[in-house]
């Protein structure tokens, strides 16, 4: 779990400048993107990046209790680690339909539903005239409901966790990693993306591809207990049977 968690935070401090790039005109809305108003700002930026946290915890709790589900149906079929494989396949995946994206290549993209991004901009509207940090925190939750694929390829990447605190963590791992250069765009540093842009398809690409390698070699999951017991179990019959 801390492998897997560790890996997660570094992955998100090295592509929260993609984090930044979709999400920055959210952190703007939500702090005011103003850093003359001093402790103002710094307050709207803590609760944006607060309402993002509760949003990506509650993403990998359900996608951590998802995982668990899918290991015990594998634990009973006689498969070990089922929830890190598909976690890792679609890593993998995610990653090279990014990679062959930045390189050219025509891929289908994730597109917001037209329902949602209305639900969305309605919710935005409402909150747009509370309090500062009340809309900062709205909006940071409501940041979730964009169909980032980054974003997700993470909550998929919880699943491996196999549990809903566990996935949690991961996710709350993720938006650690993410939280300076968001919280730099909030208040006001925009231009620190400048020299990054242009290489962010290639290197997010490039992590999702590395992460999903080493959650499906089993390099960044605990091997399960189920399938350690079977393992057990199955050379204590045959040792009984032998003798």
């Amino acid at each position: 779990m801390f492998a897997l968690a560790s890996s997660v935070f570094v992955a998100g401090l090295l592509g929260s400048a993609h984090c930044a790039g979709m999400c920055g005109s959210f952190a703007c809305l939500a702090s005011g993107g103003d850093a003359s108003r001093g402790p103002a700002v710094l307050r709207s930026t803590a609760a944006y990046n607060l309402g993002r946290l509760l949003s990506y915890a509650t993403l990998g709790a359900l996608a951590g209790a998802a995982g668990a589900g899918l290991n015990k149906a594998g634990a009973i079929a006689g498969l070990a680690r089922p929830a890190a494989i598909v976690a890792g396949v679609l890593l993998i995946l995610w990653g090279l339909a990014s990679l062959l994206a930045a390189l050219g290549l025509r891929i289908p993209s994730l597109d917001v539903p037209p329902a949602l991004a209305t639900r969305v901009a309605r919710a935005v509207r409402v909150v747009q005239d509370r309090p500062p940090s009340v809309r900062a925190l709205a909006i940071g939750a409501l940041s979730a409901a964009l169909p980032c694929g980054w974003l997700y390829a993470f909550v998929a990447t919880s699943a491996a966790a196999g549990s809903a605190l566990g996935g949690a963590t991961v996710m709350a791992a993720f938006w650690l990693g993410t939280v300076p250069l968001l919280a730099a765009v909030g208040l006001g540093a925009q231009r620190l993306l400048g020299r990054f842009r242009s290489r962010l398809p290639v290197m997010t690409a490039s992590v999702l591809v590395i992460l999903g390698v080493l959650t499906v070699a089993g390099r960044l999951t605990p091997a399960m207990p189920h399938a350690n017991a079977m393992t057990t179990s199955s050379s204590a019959d045959g040792q009984h049977t032998h003798h």
